[in-house]
């Protein structure tokens, strides 16, 4: 029998995501709304509502559901921002972003990843996405300043490059530490051309 998607998306909203504290209510539609099946490989798309990570092919992990939505509460958009994404991976968490934002910008350091990723938010309409495959520590300084910068991969420190492409009010979240340890979501604020706020979101 084939898999109802949207049955298993709207029971992945309410069971992984609301019980256990997301309430933004954007977030919370975005989610509903990107079907993330389209986005895991062919073999991987009946575990694609999984309360799991999955490993895709050639080392390219998806993040499960709840730790995109959390990453993604932590911006706390309103809507209608520029955003900035290090690290496009498949392009799910660039379409949920696209969903709330007027446009994202995703940098993605492995060339085949970025051709993929770009190539399936096109084939499924999420046009106000764009991906540049580029190192993503120097950002995308031809976009700035943007209004919230989402990091997906963890780092021992916070790159100055995407802090200074923070519009001022800004919000910057990042998953910091190193393999092996504690990490944590960090969410740096800018609150004026050279003052940062940090504090931790929550631990991994």
């Amino acid at each position: 029998m084939k898999p109802d998607f949207m049955i298993q998306r709207k029971l992945m909203v309410h069971h992984q995501l609301a019980k256990r504290g997301i309430t933004d209510p954007l977030v919370l539609e975005a989610m509903l709304a990107v079907p993330r099946e389209d986005f895991v490989p062919e073999a991987l798309r009946a575990f694609a509502y999984d309360d799991a990570p999955l490993q895709g092919p050639e080392d390219n992990p998806f993040s499960q559901p709840y730790l995109v939505a959390q990453m993604i509460a932590a911006l706390e958009l309103k809507g209608g921002e520029i955003v900035l994404e290090i690290g496009a991976g498949a392009g799910y968490r660039a379409a949920v972003l696209s969903h709330i934002a007027k446009d994202v910008y995703s940098v993605e350091r492995v060339a085949q990843r970025a051709e993929k990723a770009a190539t399936a938010l096109i084939q499924h309409g999420f046009r106000n996405v764009h991906v540049l495959h580029a190192d993503g520590i120097h950002g995308w300084p031809d976009h700035a300043p943007f209004d919230a910068i989402l990091v997906a991969a963890g780092s021992s420190s916070i790159p100055k490059a995407l802090e200074s492409q923070l519009r001022i009010g800004g919000r910057l979240v990042i998953p910091i530490g190193r393999r092996q340890e504690v990490e944590e979501f960090v969410r740096i604020t800018r609150l004026s051309e050279g003052e940062f706020k940090r504090e931790s979101v929550s631990s991994l």
